[in-house]
């Protein structure tokens, strides 16, 4: 259900679950840590894409019957996200349609979000009486500053993906039918690079 592609020093990770909202099974996120793990071992590892299967959701976060268990605060939320936040590469977020709950924050860490038209952006924690996975909120306050990051976690809003542009939750909005290949071109000057200076480059940038 987590598929994964290497080309050279790409690594393309898909959400492959589309049937259920490519929504997220303790054994998935556990297969994604392993995946960052396996990443960041890659001497040639140079660009990220992470994406999801189907044409409507990136991901619904937590899988419904394992969320009423308990998945939904589980800690795998934070290893995932905190292992692509590790990673010394580009890292790009494939948006191909709505995201929700705990997999905001696998997008959140990334480097770079682009994001289909019409897709939703929303994160129900306040309504559904659980806090957010701890780096979510610092992330994404970075991104939009605090009185929007209020507006998502307290307020409960969902945004589209014109307004998550606006608010700089989403770097750009890619016709459907193109967004794997815009991926593809915003990595390519990074594949071309070499991996250490792109590790100064990113450490630099992240300060």
């Amino acid at each position: 259900m987590i598929d994964v592609t290497r080309e050279g020093g790409l690594w393309t990770v898909t959400l492959n679950r589309a049937d259920k909202a490519n929504s997220l099974t303790s054994d998935m996120l556990r297969r994604l840590v392993e995946i960052t793990a396996e990443a960041a071992a890659d001497d040639d590892l140079r660009a990220m894409i992470l994406t999801g299967a189907g044409d409507k959701v990136f991901s619904a976060g937590a899988d419904l019957d394992e969320a009423r268990a308990g998945l939904a605060t589980s800690p795998l939320w934070e290893q995932v996200s905190g292992g692509i936040a590790a990673l010394p590469c580009l890292t790009i977020a494939a948006l191909n349609g709505t995201l929700a709950g705990g997999a905001f924050g696998m997008a959140l860490a990334c480097d770079l979000r682009i994001a289909v038209p019409g897709a939703k952006f929303f994160y129900p924690v306040a309504r559904l009486g659980f806090l957010p996975q701890p780096s979510d909120p610092g992330r994404l306050r970075d991104l939009v500053g605090p009185a929007r990051a209020k507006l998502l976690l307290l307020g409960g809003q969902k945004l589209v993906s014109d307004e998550a542009l606006s608010f700089g939750l989403v770097d750009r909005v890619i016709p459907r039918d193109r967004l794997l290949a815009a991926a593809h071109e915003i990595a390519e000057a990074a594949l071309q690079g070499k991996p250490d200076i792109l590790r100064g480059i990113k450490a630099m940038c992240d300060g």
